[in-house]
């Protein structure tokens, strides 16, 4: 679909990093095009996706992905795909002995899924299938295009009582390659459980790293420009073991391509108990200190008000609806803001590699950073980006993803701010000759100076990497409708606010603006994490949670590391010297 690219392969580790990476595919997979006579798209495509041909000769654009996941997490979705036909060109086996047949009935698909597998085997929809009154008149397979304009005359899906899996909203194919099924731990249930990071470490050997390396290779070796690998990896649960092993294997086998970390952590959990609870609160330790030493950048990614056990409540976006508790809802956030996040490594052109975006955030060994969004990014349809930030002087319009709130004093070691989906506005003033301009962001010609200008004026003398990309988050079913009704369609302010009782329109893309942060804000961030994990008695309190690792010296050790770790993120540059009982109580 295009030229030399720098590819990237995309690792989901455990069921809430599915969730995000679910909706983050299916955003991926809403701005493909196949129409070889449309302008070149200005996110590259192929980083992420790779091509490929099934048995039949059919051409297939999946995603360059290995997932992990618990047995019993996939339910209506087969775990090699649906691309191939796995018992094709199989001979049956004559038996003259007597059968019993024992057959189970297959787990009820929702109705997303259900017109999801009409579209994809070319079936005519009824007039019933859709909002509108006309039919589809297609057989045989559906390209992308048509998919994407099919499916979203589809019903105004609502799964939020019926999402219980991460595959129940999926809306792509996935290579037969990419899943692996963990059978050792079951994913529902009191029995077997994934539940701390010793459980996860001793995952990754025998036939699971093996089956691994297997799929690594495959990927990698058809790559012609390798930039690296994104993890997402469940951080409260046995997977953040798993992830720290697997983030050491990249490192080890792929020296030099960058490895960008997410941490992903749900609000809250069905199943919570108190021990449960401080599981989740070890694993979030252990996993930051062994995660970020073995990646080239860490970021946390949560709604949750902390990553302790008494977390203050979820941020609150001004122009969303959202249920912090539902996991659908939840992951579609991050995947929005992970859209962002991650697109300064997409672009067509003036890209920034994965190692770059280290560089510059990752300094003197800061490799923990933090991320903030403004989720819908607050832009009046028909304004202009002074006009947006003017009406944000006060105060920066994001919040935190990371559970790490900013320090408000207007320091930080390096930052990289990303604006996306600005498509269609202006993004300087356009005054008149003569007319004085309200405030200096109008006098400036140019969308980075303007943007620069903004965010320097809450932090004068950080370093600032900026990207603005005009292209949006295109939102298609299955993506839930959480949007205030004071947004148009495109995800812009409405110029005039809606009659009341009036319903809003379908969102069908919104503007992100996203930050990555290293500055002194993850100084009592990780302290208190540090605290929280320090101020018990593991043997005492949990003597369980170490029986499968790490021993209490690795124990020790990775706490003694994530204390070293947040005072790497210590602002000394007031040059007023601390005395050594100061540091003490900060360290205790």
């Amino acid at each position: 679909m295009s030229g030399d690219c720098r590819e990237v392969v995309t690792l989901q580790l455990g069921h809430y990093s599915n969730f995000v990476g679910t909706h983050w595919w299916n955003l991926q997979d809403a701005s493909l095009s196949y129409d070889p006579e449309s302008p070149s798209a200005e996110i590259q495509s192929d980083v992420l996706f790779r091509e490929g041909q099934t048995l039949g000769g059919h051409v297939t654009y999946t995603p360059r992905l290995i997932s992990m996941d618990l047995k019993g997490s996939l339910r209506t979705l087969p775990q090699e795909g649906s691309l191939y036909d796995p018992g094709a060109g199989t001979s049956a086996v004559t038996w003259e002995g007597s059968i019993n047949m024992h057959k189970q009935s297959p787990p009820e698909k929702n109705s997303f899924l259900e017109d999801l597998e009409k579209l994809d085997k070319g079936e005519i929809l009824t007039k019933a299938d859709f909002c509108s009154s006309s039919k589809l008149q297609h057989s045989g397979a559906v390209s992308v295009d048509t998919f994407n304009g099919h499916l979203a005359r589809v019903q105004n899906y609502k799964l939020e009582g019926s999402v219980r899996v991460w595959s129940d909203f999926l809306r792509i194919h996935l290579h037969p390659r990419t899943i692996s099924v963990i059978h050792q731990y079951n994913h529902d249930g009191e029995a077997h459980r994934l539940e701390t990071f010793g459980q996860g470490e001793s995952l990754l050997q025998g036939a699971l790293l093996e089956e691994l390396e297997d799929k690594l290779h495959f990927f990698v070796e058809e790559c012609d420009y390798l930039q690296g690998f994104q993890v997402l990896c469940d951080l409260a649960d046995g997977f953040v073991g798993l992830g720290s092993k697997v983030t050491e294997l990249l490192q080890d086998s792929y020296g030099g391509r960058g490895i960008l970390t997410w941490g992903m952590t749900p609000v809250g959990h069905r199943d919570s108990t108190p021990f449960r609870d401080l599981c989740r609160l070890l694993n979030c330790s252990l996993g930051m200190v062994h995660m970020a030493a073995h990646s080239s950048l860490f970021c946390p990614l949560t709604l949750r008000g902390g990553l302790g056990r008494r977390p203050t409540s979820p941020p609150q976006f001004p122009l969303l609806n959202y249920d912090p508790s539902l996991w659908y809802h939840s992951s579609s956030v991050l995947a929005l803001a992970l859209d962002s996040l991650t697109v300064s490594y997409r672009l067509r052109n003036n890209s920034v590699p994965m190692w770059q975006v280290a560089d510059l955030l990752a300094v003197s060994g800061r490799k923990v950073v933090a991320a903030y969004g403004a989720i819908p990014f607050p832009m009046t349809s028909g304004g202009s980006l002074p006009d947006a930030l003017s009406a944000c002087a006060d105060a920066l319009p994001w919040k935190p993803l990371s559970a790490c709130p900013e320090a408000g004093e207007g320091q930080c070691y390096g930052q990289l701010t990303t604006l996306k989906g600005f498509e269609g506005q202006k993004l300087i003033s356009c005054l008149s000759p003569g007319i004085k301009p309200p405030t200096p962001l109008h006098s400036l010609h140019s969308g980075e100076d303007v943007l620069a200008a903004y965010i320097s004026s809450f932090y004068p003398s950080a370093p600032l990497a900026l990207q603005l990309v005009s292209s949006p988050s295109k939102l298609t079913p299955p993506f839930p409708q959480i949007f205030s009704q004071s947004l148009d369609a495109q995800g812009f302010l409405r110029s005039e606010a809606p009659p009341p009782g009036a319903l809003g329109p379908v969102i069908s893309s919104v503007p992100v603006m996203t930050s990555l942060q290293s500055g002194p804000a993850l100084d009592p961030w990780l302290s208190e994490l540090h605290r929280a994990t320090s101020a018990f008695d593991i043997r005492r309190v949990a003597p369980s949670f170490l029986s499968q690792g790490p021993e209490m010296a690795e124990y020790q050790e990775a706490l003694e590391e994530l204390r070293l770790l947040a005072r790497c993120y210590r602002d000394d540059s007031s040059g007023v010297m601390r005395s050594s009982s100061e540091e003490e109580e900060d360290d205790d």
